[in-house]
């Protein structure tokens, strides 16, 4: 590890990688600044210096089952400030737990900083926009140098654009894939490597500090690179750390294995993000007896007149932008229950819902039509409307007054 006289070489400055934020301005620190985590006595100055969160960690996800993001690529979980022994607070302030991430970044000019999101910030279970209002909510709130009054001629929101400029900009230094690539370590379905090769290819470009690495089973899915902070989140000097817990993140020591996201690792393969092309559908109208079943894990894309228009997401909403949920389906007397990572699903109130509360004795066993998703009247679903940006619609099981039909078809993982 560097001792702290070394500590800036590996350094690196936000200022002037974050796209400049309209409105006010973070406090501009002057003086001599203390590194987070390393101070000996306490820093009355929280907008200058992060506390009680002052180790920063940038996480990524490597997430095949469902894929998310570029082949080429990890994508980004968010920018967490943990105390400095592996502990952390959450929702710091709840008034400021902002649902309208994406509206409050157009608002500030940040255009570019969301479509860049779009594709490299996404969960693997929800919306994009339920995911950024999640990770500002639950950690950005909690970063101390981002606080109102911690900005000359503040605006409502501003330090949102911040946190989300920064994130994305510490996000674009640290390329995992092409540090790993670099050193033979490639995604593949048959190849397993050392823990240590890992270690070594990504310590060697974070200062030689070590690099959290987390795994599910034998496959590699996260990495965290902890840094330490001189001045503002904003606009400050970034200094690469090491982990400062005891967490290995549960990886064998041998036989690690980098799934790729193309399909050929076994663990899903079906791309999340959805798209206009067209697929083929059979025609929508009553069943009289489905018959058939889903198995295993899929997606469930929403088919408006033989095009493809979104998907179901985790709480059984239609979404026409972000990633799908993953459902599994399993059978059940005479078909099959379906469950996301919400809970297990059931027509609610005449709605598709997938929620925690529901025990899967009251989970509804579905049929299906071919590769359609069937109810007790045939094969149709219905909505309001085709739901569009960053809204999401109820799906119903009966026409009534709702003036959209489509068909709700499995596409296994």
């Amino acid at each position: 590890m560097m001792s702290i006289r070394t500590l800036t070489t590996g350094s690196l400055t936000v200022l002037g990688l974050a796209q400049s934020v309209l409105g006010g301005a973070p406090k501009q620190c002057t003086g001599t600044l203390e590194l987070s985590c390393h101070n000996t006595t306490k820093v009355a100055d929280t907008c200058c210096f992060n506390y009680p969160g002052g180790s920063l960690l940038q996480t990524q996800f490597w997430d095949t089952d469902p894929v998310v993001g570029p082949d080429d690529s990890w994508t980004i979980h968010g920018l967490w400030p943990d105390h400095c022994d592996g502990t952390y607070d959450s929702t710091c302030d709840s008034s400021r737990a902002y649902t309208n991430i994406s509206d409050i970044l157009k608002a500030f000019g940040d255009d570019d900083l969301l479509t860049y999101m779009e594709t490299y910030w996404l969960p693997n279970d929800s919306t994009g926009e339920e995911f950024w209002e999640h990770e500002w909510g639950k950690h950005g709130t909690c970063v101390s140098t981002l606080e109102p009054s911690c900005f000359t001629d503040y605006q409502a929101t501003e330090e949102v654009s911040y946190f989300f400029n920064t994130t994305v900009s510490l996000f674009k230094t640290l390329p995992t894939y092409q540090w790993l690539s670099d050193a033979g370590i490639t995604p593949s379905s048959s190849t397993t490597y050392k823990l240590s090769d890992i270690q070594a290819a990504l310590s060697k470009n974070h200062g030689g500090e070590t690099v959290y690495i987390g795994c599910s089973g034998s496959s590699i899915e996260q990495v965290y690179y902890y840094f330490n902070v001189y001045g503002s989140v904003a606009n400050g000097q970034f200094v690469p750390a090491s982990p400062d817990n005891s967490d290995d993140g549960n990886c064998p020591s041998t036989g690690v294995k980098y799934l790729p996201k193309n399909g050929g690792g076994g663990g899903g393969g079906g791309t999340t993000t959805t798209s206009s092309t067209a697929t083929t559908t059979t025609t929508g109208g009553p069943s009289p007896t489905p018959t058939g079943s889903f198995s295993g894990k899929g997606t469930l894309n929403a088919v408006v007149g033989g095009s493809t228009k979104g998907c179901i997401i985790s709480s059984g909403s239609w979404y026409t932008t972000g990633t799908c949920a993953t459902f599994t389906a399993a059978s059940s007397g005479s078909g099959f229950t379906l469950k996301s990572s919400k809970g297990y699903c059931s027509v609610s109130g005449g709605s598709l819902t997938c929620a925690a509360s529901i025990a899967s004795s009251d989970a509804d066993v579905f049929a299906a039509d071919g590769i359609n998703l069937a109810n007790s009247g045939g094969n149709d679903w219905y909505a309001d409307s085709v739901p569009s940006g960053s809204t999401q619609g109820a799906v119903y099981s009966a026409k009534g007054s709702h003036g959209t039909t489509l068909q709700i078809q499995w596409a296994s993982a």
